[in-house]
């Protein structure tokens, strides 16, 4: 019994026979403390203690950091755009930086100076959006429209921006860090209007915000956007409705129209004109304008076909008129924000020209159709029957593209360019069309490629935007006679035919478009652009390839 006890205390005893707070085995009080067992990670004699950790932020540099020791970080192959970059004009400055990502733009120089406080974060995107505004209800397009909300915000200290634009709305979100709140604004755009001289206002506004030698407060910036708001427009009333009347007798003679075909189609026009007005006046929607405006002209081609005279050419009234009518302001517009990828904004613009093209076409039909039925027996070919009078044609032209501008308010001073411009825009598509036999797509196509080639030039000379020199100087090539005769065909039930010549006028229309951004693109493209994103060139626009 006794071997057995002895036996049972030499068991080793498990580990709940252990109090949680006797000492471990070796221990035992009394034992010398030289002679008790060390674990291997107990700190050595004579070390004095780690200080304690220093709680921080999770983004800052660790303790063992050395900027001198650390690899090298990573830099893009291009490199960061930080140099030369004030050397260029704020459009351009801003669009490369809006074409980053952005952790690789290059920190903002603070250009205007903030409070005490800092910057006001709700009235700096307040005016950004205001500003905005105006550029997108002027018909701006999006991508220039994006970099002047940046240039304002980055202006007045907010770093951390991101400007959206769409057909009807604009946002801005700002983040002040990594881990603080975004702050998110936006403004819906409801009335629009064509005042290039409002435009031009607003651009100098942003131009003098984003120059380091102009000192513009919050307080001054406000002032001065509501002097532009409140500004009445350069040209009176009657002046536009003279200028639309010039307008279509011009292009009347363009096409081949003697004289009484040029009053004919002014007076059409002025009629249409003063139509539209009374309907917006009375609050009916702009397609409905545009049906009634177009009637006044057919009208009185119509009349002249049914009065028979001689040597009289009764189509080129309607298609005097049309060219006064048809929105190729819209369609560059359109082309313009789906070429630099805003396609929601592009697919709207381009949905608001068909929505016009076709009260148009309605206005002009249901006047033919009239006239049919009374015996006006209209003949289609004589529509693409252009007698080449040079020197006429290019008068004509240039006195199309001076009272155009006229009608979008241009100012005084870019009235004469922009006429040029489009002078110069007629004679080459005559030259590529009638004496060389290219045809009219590819001439039309060349023709406003150097429309916007100059027109940027312009603009950049300026430090403005291009639309003043761009615009009215398309007014000559756009496709009055394809439209009429489209229009005409299909009046003497022949669909067929009339939907091809629509379908031309249609490519034409493209092609004037797709034309003037081809030339402003291609004088970016030679132009050397300080600070850019690539070595080669300006950053290409934020798209995919189809995948």
């Amino acid at each position: 019994m006794a071997e057995a006890d002895g036996a049972e205390d030499r068991k080793p005893q498990s580990d709940e026979a252990h109090s949680a707070f006797a000492p471990p085995p070796g221990m035992e009080p009394g034992v010398p403390e030289d002679e008790q067992p060390t674990s291997e990670f107990v700190r050595p004699p004579h070390t004095e203690p780690a200080p304690p950790e220093q709680e921080g932020s999770a983004f800052a540099a660790p303790a063992t950091y050395s900027a001198a020791q650390s690899p090298p970080a990573y830099t893009p192959g291009q490199g960061f755009p930080v140099a030369q970059m004030k050397e260029s004009p704020w459009q351009d400055r801003m669009r490369t930086m809006l074409r980053m990502p952005v952790d690789v733009r290059p920190v903002p120089d603070l250009v205007q100076r903030p409070s005490e406080a800092g910057p006001a974060v709700g009235r700096v995107l307040d005016l950004t959006l205001r500003i905005g505004e105006l550029l997108l209800s002027g018909g701006e397009g999006s991508e220039d429209v994006e970099a002047a909300m940046f240039a304002v915000a980055r202006s007045y200290g907010l770093d951390r921006c991101e400007p959206t634009v769409t057909f009807t709305m604009l946002s801005i979100t700002h983040q002040p860090s990594l881990v603080d709140h975004p702050v998110s604004a936006s403004r819906t755009v409801r009335r629009r209007g064509t005042d290039y001289t409002r435009l031009a206002a607003v651009f100098r506004l942003v131009a003098d915000i984003s120059s380091p030698d102009a000192d513009i407060t919050l307080e001054e910036a406000y002032r001065r956007l509501a002097e532009i708001r409140r500004n009445r427009h350069p040209y009176p009333t009657w002046v536009l409705t003279a200028a639309a009347g010039l307008l279509a007798g011009a292009a009347s003679t363009l096409v081949g129209g003697g004289v009484l075909v040029f009053f004919a189609a002014a007076l059409g026009a002025v009629l249409g004109d003063r139509l539209a007005w009374l309907c917006a006046g009375r609050g009916l929607p702009e397609f409905y304008q545009f049906v009634v405006a177009a009637m006044p002209p057919a009208a009185f081609g119509v009349a002249l076909k049914l009065a028979e005279i001689e040597n009289i050419k009764a189509s080129a009234v309607i298609t005097g008129g049309l060219f006064a009518l048809l929105p190729g302001r819209a369609l560059v517009a359109a082309v313009q924000d789906g070429l630099t990828g805003f396609y929601i904004t592009a697919a709207a613009r381009l949905l608001e020209v068909m929505y016009l093209f076709i009260g148009i076409i309605m206005g002009v039909l249901v006047v033919l159709y009239l006239g049919l039925q009374l015996g006006a027996a209209p003949k289609p070919e004589e529509v693409l029957q252009i007698t080449q009078r040079p020197l006429v044609q290019i008068a004509a032209s240039m006195v199309l593209v001076f009272t155009f501008a006229i009608l979008l308010q241009q100012e005084r001073s870019t009235v004469w360019i922009v006429t040029l411009n489009g002078g110069v825009a007629w004679v080459t598509f005559g030259a590529l069309h009638y004496a060389g036999g290219i045809p009219p797509v590819p001439s039309t196509c060349v023709a406003a490629g150097l429309v916007g080639l100059f027109g940027q030039l312009f603009s950049r000379y300026r430090f403005a935007s291009a639309l003043p020199y761009v615009t009215a100087a398309i007014g000559p090539l756009l496709p009055g006679s394809a439209t009429y005769y489209g229009l005409l065909l299909i009046a003497e039930d022949r669909l067929n035919e009339g939907l091809g010549s629509l379908v031309n006028a249609a490519a034409i229309a493209l092609a004037i478009a797709i034309g003037v951004n081809l030339g402003s693109e291609t004088s970016r493209l030679f132009m050397r652009i300080p600070g850019a994103a690539s070595a080669k060139g300006r950053a290409a626009a934020k798209r995919t390839r189809g995948y």
